[in-house]
């Protein structure tokens, strides 16, 4: 019986302890995966092309979005912006630097920096914005289905509607001169919208190109007289020389019709267009998407924004001898007075 007993004994204790340690190893675990998810830190590599109003928006609202979606800054994510300056040759640079940093996913902001960081990023997920057309800037295969490790949003805007502001406006106008960067490839999708918007609408046009920042003030002086309004597209390289531009223009008493309202802010007239703020956010809400392994860019849709916001400068306004139509400032915001 002692013998019986002495095993039993034995069994039991074995069994204890077998328990024992499968439980402590199912708790370590248990206890190491939570600590790794919740100690689990993000980096996001931030590529911006240039400092201006719309682009700073973009980046304000990716990091509302992504908060809203778990990943708040300080805390789980930490984001490296690295800032091109508008040049070609520091978008390479900044590429480069991301592709050998390996963060967890990129922002990509506008598009020459966005096809720089495409041409060297493969394996890390990118996710763009304030791209007008990702499959014309040969980012996405297409924009319904982009197929590889780049997706994010358009700020595709409603250039016919702006257009047809124009003669809301300006109803004696008949020729519109169109201003915008040659080297920026979405803004000149934008200006063949525009140009197609004007014969649609039984608008003149002629275009006015440049290619450097330097030549911004010479060429918005080579418009006046010739045109009885300007419309300028989403371009970067304008939206950081609209004073220059309104600086002639206002003076000249040339309405300046415009893609965005930063640009309405720093001397342009009147927009309908994206915000930039309310982009970001979605953008934010669709990278938290693939942290959190809920969606892959291959399969992830370029999304557009579907309310667009009229902005007017009413200071800007007064200086045109220009009177707005209540049909536009009821329902649109008054940036000069924000």
């Amino acid at each position: 019986m002692k013998k019986i007993a002495k095993a039993m004994a034995a069994v039991m204790a074995a069994a204890v302890l077998a328990g024992t340690t499968a439980c402590g190893s199912g708790s370590s675990s248990s206890t190491g995966a939570s600590e790794n998810s919740g100690a689990k830190k993000y980096t996001i590599g931030v590529a911006q092309y240039m400092t201006h109003p719309a682009m700073d928006a973009s980046l304000k609202g990716f990091k509302e979005g992504m908060t809203a979606a778990g990943f708040e800054e300080g805390k789980n994510v930490t984001y490296d912006v690295q800032n091109a300056q508008g040049d070609q040759s520091n978008c390479v640079t900044v590429a480069n630097t991301m592709a050998s940093k390996k963060p967890d996913l990129i922002l990509a902001i506008a598009t020459p920096i966005a096809q720089s960081v495409a041409k060297v990023v493969t394996d890390t997920p990118v996710v763009i914005t304030a791209v007008t057309d990702p499959a014309d800037a040969k980012l996405v295969d297409s924009n319904e289905k982009p197929g590889g490790n780049v997706t994010g949003t358009s700020d595709k805007t409603p250039v016919e509607e702006q257009i047809k502001l124009i003669k809301q406006v300006v109803p004696k106008a008949t020729t519109i001169g169109i201003m915008y960067c040659s080297s920026e490839t979405n803004s000149k999708l934008q200006a063949d919208w525009a140009k197609a918007a004007c014969e649609a609408n039984g608008l003149k046009y002629q275009e006015f190109t440049v290619s450097a920042a330097n030549e911004i003030q010479q060429v918005a002086q080579s418009m006046v007289g010739k045109v009885q309004a300007v419309y300028i597209p989403t371009d970067n390289m304008l939206a950081t020389g609209m004073k220059v531009v309104t600086g002639v223009t206002t003076q000249a008493k040339l309405p300046v019709f415009v893609g965005e309202s930063g640009m309405v802010e720093n001397g342009g007239l009147l927009t309908v267009g994206i915000n930039y703020e309310e982009l970001g956010k979605q953008t934010g809400a669709m990278a938290a998407k693939i942290l959190k392994g809920e969606a892959k860019p291959a399969d992830m849709p370029i999304e557009y924004q579907k309310q667009y916001d009229v902005s007017y400068n009413s200071a800007v306004a007064k200086q045109l001898g220009v009177t707005l139509p209540e049909s536009i400032t009821e329902k649109g915001k008054d940036v000069s007075a924000s």
